[in-house]
């Protein structure tokens, strides 16, 4: 069985759409996780209530906002490894 504190440290990368709602934030910072989702945990630890702009109640990535791992679109049990980039955007839209 893993051990559940078997984490990794990554770095995310946060749209600026997210950094003017968190007093505080960083455009990268440095968290300890495994999968995207863990990424969600950590980043809610530092500013509560991100990790609710990103995940609806399902849980799953909302539908506007996409996460990348190594150039792939990831969901949040998308597994990480020891110093990968983990990209958030926003989705733009337009008419």
């Amino acid at each position: 069985m893993p051990d559940t504190n078997d984490r990794t440290t990554v770095t995310v990368v946060l749209p600026n759409a997210l950094l003017t709602l968190f007093t505080g934030s960083e455009p990268r910072v440095e968290v300890a996780a495994s999968t995207v989702g863990e990424v969600f945990d950590a980043l809610e630890a530092r500013w509560p209530g991100m990790r609710d702009r990103l995940r609806d109640s399902t849980p799953a990535i909302r539908r506007h906002i996409n996460v990348f791992v190594d150039g792939r679109r990831a969901t949040l049990d998308t597994p990480l490894a020891p110093g990968t980039e983990v990209f958030v955007l926003t989705a733009i839209s337009g008419g």
